[in-house]
């Protein structure tokens, strides 16, 4: 009987030219923090690398999840390296080589609610032999805000059905 491996796998989201962390980023990794505490035995996989539109410090934002994490008293034993991803379709892509490296059987991927969505159809395309669940963070932005991040969602998951 193999044991399950499980990675909770913490997608990034911007922070500014400091490495401070966004409401956003911030509310992922709360939300990460609940699942470790829930599945201490689980390794924490931080995405993110560099981009115009989320990070632009020399370190790469998964960098600033883990500090954000350890400071919260996750140990950096529970780290695995962090997949230096530029968006949700990288994220998906570079997350599968560190998940084949460690043998992960299981993947907790920790997004926005109103992320989810596009993130469960290319997770579930890339992983289609791992069990997936998906633990979304409580979003709070204004309503605009927030409406078009949703629509910017709609939109990206309809192109990425359409191939």
């Amino acid at each position: 009987m193999s044991a399950t491996l499980t990675a909770i796998v913490v997608l990034g989201a911007p922070n500014d030219e400091r490495g401070v962390l966004s409401s956003i980023a911030k509310e992922r990794c709360d939300q990460a923090l609940k699942e470790y505490r829930k599945h201490p035995e689980c390794k924490i996989l931080p995405t993110g690398g560099w981009g115009a539109h989320f990070n632009t410090t020399t370190k790469p934002h998964g960098h600033y999840l883990r500090e954000c994490l350890t400071a919260q008293g996750i140990p950096g034993e529970a780290f695995v390296e962090c997949a230096e991803s530029a968006n949700t379709i990288e994220d998906a892509k570079l997350c599968r080589p560190i998940v084949a490296r460690h043998g992960f059987t299981k993947l907790i991927v920790v997004t926005s609610d109103f992320h989810v969505a596009r993130t469960r159809f290319l997770f579930e395309q890339e992983f289609p032999e791992i069990s997936i669940e998906f633990s979304p963070s409580h979003t709070h932005l204004p309503q605009d805000d927030l409406r078009k991040r949703i629509l910017h969602e709609e939109s990206a998951l309809a192109k990425l059905k359409q191939g």
